[in-house]
């Protein structure tokens, strides 16, 4: 009979994890595995009982779509729990996928990104949901940090390093250097904030109610930080305010860019902040290093070119900007003793 070694069999029935509990997107990493899921941080829930019946992608296509008898909603608002049940149920639901519904042996240890302005309060809302959703450990880390970690930056060096992470609530600026964070600037600004300023725009000037999934696809499509001569236009369906009845319009990409101006703005004020704040040594550093963008938003056409002609820095947007925080916090998990002072305390 062959007997595994007592390391190995905790390490196989643990199944730690490194959890980007987003605003928009919710995804895990599995120790030793890799991404297991990513899903939108959605949760639909019966009324009356708060029973789980569908999350993530299933309850995303649910929402402003559902009878009275079901509520399906974002209980993540700018990258903190905004209701603290419907995100412990949405973690247990999201968990228990990537066990495949089967218990484990050992609860597992989990290491959850966390937004750098993150209160007391709400750093405890995070890890009592984890902790109510099966966890053992857990372990928080900035989401700045783990972004860095996870887009090859090398903050272990005694170099500065920054990083702008635009999530779907908040925009995190960081410098970093020798593991931990020398300065970080946070807004809670981000994709959802562009969404509605889109929502607004139309409402505003055309009378017309669109949905903020409408509005992201908007962005998706023909959303700008920059205008160029490449012009383009959508299509947008809603509904006309003043009859009531569906209605479509056309819109440009320059109206588009009029409504992102001023959550923009406020992105790049929070860059220029970093700067203005950043020891002269590490300023040094940044001249050659630039600047690396990750998140969402970092995927607005010509945001990358629009920070780089504000800052007069090089700006870089990492190779996979999404799954950033997760591939760092997953590399915290797998060399935890090397990490640990990048962990928040």
């Amino acid at each position: 009979m062959k007997f595994w070694p007592a390391t190995k069999l905790f390490s196989f029935f643990s199944n730690d994890l490194a959890i980007d509990l987003g605003t928009a997107n919710t995804v895990i990493y599995v120790k030793n595995q890799g991404i297991i899921l990513d899903q939108p941080s959605v949760v639909a829930v019966k009324y009356s009982t708060n029973e789980v019946l569908a999350a993530g992608n299933k309850a995303k296509k649910m929402l402003g779509k559902t009878p009275e008898s079901i509520v399906a909603c974002r209980p993540m608002r700018d990258g903190v729990i905004a209701n603290f049940e419907l995100t412990e149920s949405m973690l247990r639901y999201f968990i228990s996928e990537v066990h495949n519904n089967r218990k484990t042996l050992v609860r597992p240890r989990m290491i959850i990104g966390v937004p750098s302005g993150i209160t007391q309060v709400e750093k405890r809302a995070v890890e009592d949901s984890a902790k109510q959703a099966g966890a053992r450990e857990i372990y928080t880390i900035m989401e700045p940090m783990a972004a860095a970690i996870g887009s090859g930056l090398p903050v272990e060096e005694p170099t500065g390093n920054m990083i702008v992470d635009i999530g779907g609530g908040t925009t995190e600026v960081a410098i970093i250097s020798l593991k931990d964070v020398v300065y970080c600037k946070s807004v809670r600004i981000g994709g959802d904030e562009m969404d509605r300023a889109i929502v607004q725009y139309v409402k505003r000037k055309y009378n017309l109610l669109i949905g903020e999934k409408t509005a992201e696809d908007i962005k998706i499509k023909i959303g700008t930080a920059m205008l160029t001569e490449e012009a383009a236009k959508e299509e947008v369906k809603g509904r006309d305010l003043i009859t009531g009845v569906p209605k479509t319009i056309t819109l440009s990409d320059a109206e588009v860019f009029e409504s992102l101006t001023e959550p923009i703005s406020i992105i790049v004020d929070a860059i220029h902040s970093a700067l203005e704040n950043a020891p002269p040594e590490l300023s040094s550093d940044l001249v050659d290093r630039g600047i690396m963008m990750a998140g969402g938003g970092a995927l607005l056409k010509n945001l990358d070119d629009l920070v780089s002609k504000e800052t007069g820095l090089p700006v870089t947007v990492a190779d996979d900007p999404l799954l950033c925080v997760v591939h760092g916090a997953g590399k915290v998990l797998d060399e935890l003793d090397f990490f640990k002072d990048a962990l928040l305390r």
